[in-house]
Formats: structure tokens, sequence, C-alpha cells
């Protein structure tokens, strides 16, 4: 499972946990200090809802278990039937509701069933449900909330980006410019070193022994800015490669238009750009969430 996120509903802190891309809602938090195991139990036991988890299995679950299922819905409703979930999962190896340990333990849903024990809870439960996991869901995809979008982007990447932060370190000074013969060894990846930063990365290493021992290198320490023009860098020489252009050419423009890029981008501030619909960021309140 992945990271958790919380909800607040009625007071109750309510996790929820991505289980192969789909939304599991925590039901042992929604009915917390209140015989919650027993709860589920008595839900779970309902005619209806052995019917309703069942048919949801069926549309979701090729591997569902159809037989031990009607063993179930036959027996629901007796005085002596009794289904806890784990009992639900072995029998019928259903996924729609599972058990999680660990910190965040309980039994969790799929969003579908879980909105179902809400409105067998309450009615007025259930839409505050519906109403604070749709809450959480548009703050997730707003694109526009800028803090939440950084760290994001910035998670799924391996550069520790630092803005201007290549500044700080040694940049070793040579003269490929003028010096051509560099180009018939030099592979593609430092044709667009020496064209972004004017060195190679052997050059860098050399350079920054320390940070190269540790396996870091001179993308590690590039500005935002430097890292899209860098990309940018990559496309074009891939469409000038398939255009068969000769490398000194591609070195050649690639060099002035990275030099031409970083100049635009550095004159503009695009991060302050951004905007925010609202003053309530997905990051600050999970943040509160968490600490609760």
């Amino acid at each position: 499972m992945s990271k958790v996120s919380k909800i607040k509903v009625e007071n109750k802190l309510i996790s929820i946990v991505k289980q192969n891309e789909d939304d599991y809602i925590c039901l042992t938090d929604m009915v917390r200090a209140e015989s919650g195991n027993d709860h589920i139990r008595n839900w779970m036991r309902n005619r209806n809802t052995v019917e309703f988890i069942g048919l949801w299995e069926t549309l979701h679950n090729p591997n569902f278990k159809g037989v031990e299922f009607d063993t179930f819905r036959k027996q629901a409703g007796l005085n002596n039937f009794n289904l806890t979930p784990k009992k639900w999962i072995e029998a019928t190896n259903a996924v729609g509701i599972i058990s999680k340990s660990g910190r965040y333990g309980g039994t969790y849903a799929h969003k579908d069933l879980a909105f179902e024990f809400g409105a067998w809870i309450s009615p007025m439960f259930k839409l505050l449900l519906i109403k604070e996991f749709q809450r959480l869901k548009e703050i997730e995809t707003n694109k526009f909330n800028l803090e939440w979008n950084v760290k994001r982007i910035l998670s799924k990447t391996n550069y520790h980006i630092q803005t201007d932060a290549i500044k700080e370190h040694i940049i070793p000074q040579k003269n490929y410019s003028k010096d051509k013969e560099w180009l018939i060894y030099a592979e593609e990846a430092d044709l667009l070193n020496v064209a972004m930063y004017n060195c190679t990365a052997k050059d860098w290493r050399e350079a920054n022994k320390k940070h190269a021992k540790k396996g870091m290198n001179i993308r590690d320490f590039s500005s935002i800015n430097e890292l899209v023009v860098l990309s940018n860098l990559e496309n074009l020489n891939a469409v000038m490669i398939a255009e068969s252009i000769e490398k000194s050419k591609r070195f050649i423009q690639l060099n002035k238009i990275s030099k031409s890029q970083l100049s635009t981008l550095d004159g503009k501030d695009f991060m302050k750009s951004l905007k925010k619909i609202n003053d309530s960021t997905f990051i600050d309140e999970q943040n509160k969430l968490d600490k609760k």
C-alpha cells in the first residue's frame, strides 16, 4: 500500500490508502471507539450487505469464488450466521475488503463498499464521507496547487534540485567551442553537457571528486530552469540525429538554443505565476491531520 491520506468526518480521522490504484477507506476508523469490529461484523452479516459486496466482487474481481458467495447469501439473515472480513476474504478470494496491519491497521474497503458502510451507519454520515472524500480528490488533482504540485513532481525524480545550486560548485572552464577534436569522440550525453554546462561529465567529476564519490553528477546540482532546458535539448538532439545532421552542426545549434532558452527562463519567474484556488492546500491539510 502507498502513503496514507486522511479525511475528517464527524471528528473521526479516517485513513485512505491506495491498493492497485484504487482508493480504500478504513472502516475501522469510521466506527472507532464504537465497538468497531462488532459494527463491521453486524454490517457484513446483513443479507443486503452480503448481496451487495458479492455483486461488487462479481463485477470487479475475475477470481471471485461465486459458489462460496452463494453459500453465504443463503445463510445471511439467520440468527446463527456470522461473517467477518477475514472469513469473507479467505472463503471467496474477495478484493473489495482488505485487512491491514501496522500503524494504520484495520479493515479497509474499496470506496464503493465503504460508502455503503457509511450509509449503514447513517445517511448523514455517508453524505459527509462522500463530501470529504471528493474534497480530498479535488485537492490532489488541483494542478494549480503549487505546494502539492511541486512535491508530486520532485518525488518522481532523482534530482536534488536546488535553484542556482550549480553556481555553488566548480564548473571546469574548458574552451570546447574552439577545440573541435573532442567532438569526434564525444558521446551524445556529453554533447548535451558541453552545450549546456560547457564541460563533460568527466571534467565535472574530476573537479568535484567528493560529490562524484557519492554517485552524484552535474545534473544533480542543476537549477529547475537548467533541467527544463536540458530536457528540451534532448528532444531537439533526437530530432536532429533522425535528420542525419552531423555532430559538429548539432553542437553549435544546441549550444545556441541552450543560451537563448536559459536567458528567457531566467528572466521570468514562472513559479510565481501559479495560483492557488484556495488557502487550503493538500500538504497543509495533510500535515495537520498527520499530527493528530
